[in-house]
């Protein structure tokens, strides 16, 4: 038996979805990205302001539950191939860096490790800037991690990073100026 060209063009396709998906994460594929270039630390912004302005790094801070400031170099997974890549095969990420993924609009997705060889907290964050979910992931576990309310961005850093900083669901990313 003969499929046509367009089924099988279909089932191809419907094949790449899913395996590029990271099991179940939102439809703009969230996951890792490659090293960063700059030297230098670029001026805070919002993580708004850096997707729109095709940064590919930034300096965000988030405002902890003392009420401090805790700045975080990131830098800025805002395409699907960005996403999909993430952090995945680093062995080594700076004390005060991470990597902002950035959607354009709330979901729901679930982030994984597949091939992250470091561990990771995960703190999702939500249109206005509200942290509305911290999670502890561990290197190579690809069980999926959801999150406890919608989203439109999820900041990846070094495990331990929020907690040794104070910084706890309901705090908010700043906005400068």
């Amino acid at each position: 038996m003969r499929f046509p060209v367009a089924i099988l063009t279909f089932l191809f396709v419907l094949l790449l979805l899913v395996a590029g998906c990271g099991g179940g994460q939102q439809s703009e594929t969230p996951a890792k990205n490659g090293p960063a270039t700059k030297a230098e630390a670029p001026a805070e912004t919002t993580p708004a302001q850096a997707a729109e302005a095709g940064e590919q790094e930034a300096t965000v801070a988030i405002i902890n539950s003392a009420g401090e400031r805790v700045p975080v170099r990131v830098e800025i997974a805002n395409t699907p191939a960005e996403r999909e890549q993430g952090l995945m095969g680093r062995t080594e990420l700076a004390e005060d860096a991470g990597m902002l993924f950035v959607f354009s609009r709330e979901g729901t997705g679930a982030f994984w490790m597949k091939d992250t060889l470091i561990p990771l907290s995960i703190a999702y964050i939500d249109a206005g800037g509200r942290i509305v979910d911290i999670q502890d992931m561990q290197p190579l576990d690809e069980t999926p991690h959801p999150p406890a309310a919608p989203y439109r961005y999820a900041l990846e850093v070094n495990q331990g990073f929020f907690a040794q900083r104070g910084i706890e669901v309901g705090n908010t990313l700043e906005k400068p100026g």
